[in-house]
């Protein structure tokens, strides 16, 4: 017998309540007490044929707050008020089923508010956020806005960060995101408050090639993941190529600061598709988070997902995709690491290197930046820190890492609030030191969040990026023989943005139509630049995909 049903607990000592069953409505819309601020959503029962279940709160303003969703090897989610800066009374829980054999039909239920017999204050007024409590009593004492722990160096989604006054400008536009914001953009958000502009946030749109802004909102009511047929706009992402021709999408946040609903994507690039992939594996998935790093080990065809952010917490985490096997699982490492976000992780001999980052400090200091280098050995599950030797780079978070002839690891960029960095260092992993590189040539600006790729043994590219007060689109690529920048300027890359993921891939070559039917039958391969997603710091978020060949990159250089 089929019993399959789909729970929730809302608060802390409430008891579960059912809101889908085997045979009924596929589609629940649950209204909360204003004294619920935890909401426990759980599967029981075989699954079947279903798919998964949608889940999304939305708040008074008929604001979308992105959950998740619950699956046949992920039944369980939780959420908790101090996690979602945008959740206000009058939340409504909206959940829906996927697949199987239910009635098109929606339900409305009511939620029972549980009063426990005790007085004792509930687990989440003592609890909840302590950091907070501590934020609220120094606005108390001082009558000013608190900084938040996140000032200095978390990643720059500030608007719904309490963080600096600059961050949240009176006057400025709600719908006007900016991805990018710190204590040197004081007189410039200013400037552009006073316009009071509303512009569009564009999700799952190709970024203005003539800058023109739309007026119009977007849409309240999000597109279901289920009829996507590629992956929304975001930023903070990672792409993480698994062979030849496939990669695979992992995170990042888009519009009102929400995390992407549609987390996982495959990218085919025999032809450029998309399928939607976090259905496809089996395992708990990792939570929803930015910042984080994705790389692919070879040898074992393994995707190892560390660290990131979401909101308020932090990930020292480690999950590993089997691809062949398609199944997810959590490491529990020995060693120590600490939770980092916008670091760089590059695969050498089968091990990780994690190189700076953010990492969270007690309040009220601001997050601080790392300049260690951790290692993390699969094989042994654990990290470790070598002794290094030589002039290591300062402390720095969202700067590039580029592995070099499987010798080397060159460094640029990033950022320690305030200062952005275009400095270089190299890593020379068989003697484990680091030196500076001296350059020559016109050098990219000072930036972090930026994208690279490695094209060559000798050259690697450096892409857009952020300065602390604009998104970039600028491209550069380096040649280690020479120690030499050289400045390209493609109209492919034209468009500013930071955050953005960029890989190389090989994908089918355009056939010239001159060419017989010999030549024609035969299909041609060549290594190609993929540029994916990304923000531009003005409300756009991006999940265009970018194609330039690699050939004509080197031959530009």
């Amino acid at each position: 017998m089929d019993e399959f049903g789909v729970y929730a607990s809302f608060g802390v000592n409430g008891p579960p309540q059912r809101l889908l069953r085997a045979q009924g409505s596929c589609r629940v819309s649950a209204a909360l007490p204003p004294s619920v601020r935890q909401v426990v959503l759980f599967s029981s029962g075989p699954w079947g044929e279903r798919i998964c279940v949608n889940a999304e709160l939305i708040d008074a303003n008929q604001i979308p707050i992105t959950i998740g969703k619950l699956t046949p090897y992920n039944k369980c989610l939780s959420w908790e008020q101090w996690e979602e800066e945008t959740w206000t009374d009058g939340v409504t829980l909206h959940v829906s089923l996927e697949g199987g054999n239910v009635t098109n039909s929606e339900l409305i239920i009511a939620v029972n508010e549980f009063t426990p017999k005790n007085t004792t204050a509930p687990l989440a007024d003592r609890e909840l956020s302590g950091k907070r409590k501590r934020e609220r009593t120094a606005e108390e004492d001082s009558g000013e806005t608190s900084k938040a722990r996140g000032e200095e160096n978390i990643y720059p989604n500030g608007v719904k960060e309490k963080t600096t006054p600059v961050r949240k400008v009176k006057g400025q536009a709600k719908s006007c995101q900016k991805l990018f914001t710190n204590r040197a953009d004081a007189f410039k958000a200013n400037a552009a408050a006073n316009e009071a502009r509303e512009t569009l946030m564009t999700v799952g749109g190709t970024p203005p090639q003539n800058g023109a802004r739309m007026k119009s909102r977007q849409a309240k009511t999000p597109t279901p993941t289920s009829s996507l047929v590629s992956p929304s706009g975001r930023w903070g992402q990672t792409l993480c190529p698994i062979d030849a021709q496939t990669a695979i999408l992992i995170g990042g946040q888009g519009a009102r600061m929400q995390f992407c609903k549609d987390p996982m994507w495959k990218l085919c690039t025999e032809d450029m598709s998309w399928v939607t992939a976090e259905t496809l594996a089996q395992g708990p998935t990792p939570e929803a988070r930015i910042g984080h790093s994705a790389v692919f080990d070879p040898d074992s065809k393994r995707i190892f997902v560390f660290g990131g952010s979401k909101n308020k917490k932090w990930f020292n985490d480690m999950h590993i995709l089997d691809t062949k096997s398609w199944r997810w699982t959590m490491v529990e490492a020995q060693g120590k690491v600490p939770p980092l976000a916008y670091h760089s992780c590059s695969m050498f001999r089968g091990e990780l290197f994690v190189l700076g980052g953010v990492f969270p400090r007690p309040n009220p200091e601001p997050d601080g930046c790392s300049d260690s280098l951790y290692i993390f050995d699969p094989h042994l599950s654990i990290w470790y820190q070598p002794i290094l030797t030589g002039e290591k780079p300062s402390p720095r978070s969202g700067h590039s890492a580029c592995v070099i002839q499987e010798r080397y690891i060159y460094v640029f960029g990033g950022w320690d609030t305030p200062v952005c960095y275009s400095d270089m260092y190299m890593l020379d992993l068989g003697l484990m030191e680091f030196s500076v590189v001296k350059t020559s040539g016109k050098a990219p600006s000072p930036r972090s969040w930026h994208g690279s790729a490695v094209l060559s043994e000798t050259k690697f590219l450096i892409h857009g990026g952020y300065n602390g007060n604009n998104a970039l689109s600028d491209t550069f690529i380096f040649d280690i023989e020479t120690n030499s920048w050289t400045e390209l300027k493609l109209p492919q890359l034209s468009v500013p943005r930071a955050g953005h993921s960029i890989i190389t891939m090989e994908t089918p070559a355009r056939r010239d139509p001159s060419e017989d039917e010999e030549s024609m039958s035969s299909v041609s391969i060549r290594r190609t630049l993929l540029v994916f997603g990304g923000g531009d710091n003005e409300g756009n978020f991006f999940s265009d995909l970018t194609s330039v060949s690699v050939e004509e990159l080197l031959d530009a250089a």
